[in-house]
């Protein structure tokens, strides 16, 4: 099942800086894992926006929810889920 997602990251103005530092690198960490395993087939920045659009290439709804869930952001996430299918001019 391919998903694209789109992640938007507010932080709560109490976080400190060394806090925003240490989701940054553990949020690198977890999505690079993501990208290796092909569970995230791609991500891409949004011009100008602390957000990303991602692919997600997954066996089921309920394992997408575990992976997002397990970003260490996901507590300052807005996510929106794309469902997607095979397009019939589609030469891939």
């Amino acid at each position: 099942m391919i998903f694209l997602a789109r992640m938007d990251v507010t932080f709560p103005a109490h976080l400190t800086q060394e806090q925003i530092t240490d989701f940054t690198a553990r949020e690198k960490e977890y999505s690079g894992g993501l990208q290796r395993s092909g569970k995230m087939a791609g991500i891409w920045r949004i011009v100008g926006e602390y957000a990303n659009h991602s692919i997600f290439d997954v066996e089921s709804n309920d394992e997408l929810h575990q992976i997002l869930s397990g970003f260490p952001m996901y507590a300052y996430m807005k996510i929106k889920i794309t469902p997607l299918a095979k397009h019939p001019n589609s030469i891939r």
